[in-house]
């Protein structure tokens, strides 16, 4: 059961369906009620289901672990996230850039694997990339500022938006936001590119080897500035699931043209309700 009336009615399935993950499927170390018997029901009826991330935190790999261990299957063609999109990005629109990566390990082991040259000296630096750094320090703040700003060299990228991450209980960490926010404070430059949701890049990513158009899929997600946005930027459907960061307060507040198709409580509400058990 919906939490507000839905302008649409839940009647039939669509051709694919794309899932955040980070409080949409899970939350923490905790799978959310119904991912499951969604994710199950959706294979039963042989349609294709894909895992999006902003989280550049984690390889696919580790995904594939974290959701083996919470009963869900996803092989790795499945899985997309700011780690490969900011790879295939670079590949494409930038080959043979010297990039510095202010980021973990996964995506710096993305970088290195597909022959992407970094450097940490600001005379050789083209691209500066911000990215979910837990180990986020002056030294990295300054190498990025000498690059941009003393050299007038490089360009600033990010791999996603986000603000924070959020915790079960409601707690979270710094995001990617606020190391683009530290860089764009100190040089004066505006991120030039940000290759997570909602830009339409990471949809398409997700969406790789699927012939199916936009306005047969579904994106589901917990945000609405991300999620939701791609969704609408892109002609999708839409599912605001009220399990992680926005609420219906901000579904209120929000531009009437960025609201999501369906708002609902938990993911299996997905199920069509001319066939949901009783």
């Amino acid at each position: 059961m919906t939490t507000v009336p839905n302008p649409e009615a839940i009647t039939t399935w669509y051709d694919a369906y794309v899932f955040d993950l980070d409080g949409t499927i899970y939350l923490g170390d905790e799978l959310l009620p119904g991912a499951r018997e969604l994710i199950d029901t959706l294979r039963q009826h042989e349609i294709p289901v894909r895992f999006l991330s902003n989280n550049p935190t984690k390889s696919p790999h580790m995904y594939v672990e974290k959701l083996a261990g919470l009963g869900i299957d996803a092989p790795i063609e499945t899985i997309a996230n700011t780690v490969v999109t900011m790879t295939r990005w670079l590949q494409t629109h930038h080959p043979g850039a010297t990039v510095f990566p202010i980021a973990e390990a996964p995506l710096v082991e993305a970088l290195d694997a597909a022959g992407i040259r970094m450097s940490s000296d600001p005379t050789e630096i083209d691209i500066v990339i911000a990215s979910y750094d837990r180990a986020f320090t002056y030294e990295k703040l300054q190498i990025a500022f000498d690059a941009i700003w003393f050299h007038r060299r490089a360009i600033l990228v990010a791999t996603n938006p986000d603000r924070y991450c959020p915790f079960p209980g409601g707690r979270g960490e710094p995001d990617c936001a606020a190391i683009i926010a530290a860089i764009e404070a100190c040089t004066g430059v505006t991120c030039d590119t940000i290759v997570g949701k909602p830009n339409p890049i990471t949809i398409h990513e997700s969406l790789r080897g699927l012939d199916i158009p936009f306005e047969r899929c579904v994106m589901v997600g917990d945000r609405l500035g991300t999620d939701i946005k791609m969704a609408v930027n892109t002609g999708m459907k839409s599912a605001l699931v009220l399990t992680g960061d926005s609420d219906l307060a901000d579904v209120e507040t929000c531009d009437p043209g960025d609201r999501p198709t369906w708002i609902i409580e938990r993911i299996d509400d997905l199920i069509p309700v001319n066939i949901r058990p009783t």
